[in-house]
């Protein structure tokens, strides 16, 4: 699993809300509502679970990720439905889909450290045994 990809993922959906705000492209509410369909979801709750559950800034993790696709889907809802002065704001720096996102890079970093999960090629890649600290 290449942490830094997915969180690279992550990021882009705002850049994914306002092109579907610009050009009305309807989105897929419940797969973006769903927090175990994106790559790190599928890994923390998978191998990612397995590896490194024991880690308080994994289980952080998991729960804020669950929270930043509830929000997402909560942004997808209004797009679709062409509320784009909610979507806008459901969006906008400082809203709650804002600081889900930096939380979740940030407790992917604070879980790296806390594991000892090694950068292979610039890559963060977390499916191996954590290494014992």
């Amino acid at each position: 699993m290449d942490l830094n990809s997915a969180l690279q993922k992550h990021t882009a959906w705002k850049h994914k809300f306002l092109t579907s705000l610009r050009s009305n492209e309807k989105l897929d509410v419940p797969s973006i509502s769903k927090d175990t369909i994106c790559e790190l979801g599928n890994w923390l709750n998978g191998k990612g679970r397995k590896l490194y559950a024991k880690y308080d800034s994994y289980a952080r993790c998991v729960v804020d990720h669950a929270a930043f696709h509830v929000e997402a889907g909560r942004i997808a809802t209004a797009a679709n439905a062409n509320r784009l002065p909610e979507a806008q704001r459901l969006i906008a720096p400082g809203s709650t889909f804002d600081t889900l996102s930096k939380k979740v890079s940030l407790l992917i970093v604070e879980l790296k450290n806390e594991a000892g999960i090694e950068e292979d090629g610039g890559k963060f890649v977390a499916d191996f045994p954590p290494t014992t600290k």
